[in-house]
């Protein structure tokens, strides 16, 4: 986590936490978007997308540095305590990466990006509500075609 430290002389200089995490722990990846959602008085990180290197006891000779989508899930994260909660939107049905994503407010707007397992670049641009009551999420996903 990083975050800015403010001193009396008006100096600027920046912290970085390492926090750890429990629950559905994304794979490291890249091409990725991590957007910071705001609901109900609470906020929360949402990340999306990206590529993978392949495990390491996948890798042959010839696939030695070979890279895969990431599942196509949408994965909150709490970073007060630290949860990680994956959900999969049926509206989502390819990973994206290299994608561009905005948040305002409660929602994400995720548009463009490329699927390696297709070799497509949709032209929908994919609306992600989410909800944060005292209870559990509630994320929904809306596609705006074209």
């Amino acid at each position: 986590v990083m975050s800015v430290v403010c001193k009396n002389n008006k100096k600027v200089t920046f912290r970085c936490t390492e926090k750890d995490l429990v629950g559905d722990v994304p794979e490291a990846r890249y091409g990725h978007s991590l957007d910071v959602v705001y609901s109900r008085g609470r906020s929360m990180g949402v990340l999306f997308g990206g590529r993978s290197y392949i495990p390491s006891n996948q890798r042959t000779t010839e696939r030695w540095n070979s890279v895969d989508d990431c599942l196509p899930h949408v994965f909150l994260v709490d970073f007060e305590f630290g949860c990680v909660t994956s959900y999969i939107l049926p509206e989502l049905q390819d990973g994206l990466s290299f994608h561009v994503s905005i948040a305002r407010n409660d929602t994400i707007y995720i548009l463009g990006g490329h699927s390696l397992a297709n070799n497509i670049r949709p032209a929908n641009l994919y609306r992600i509500r989410i909800d944060l009551p005292l209870g559990s999420p509630a994320v929904n996903c809306t596609v705006l075609p074209g």
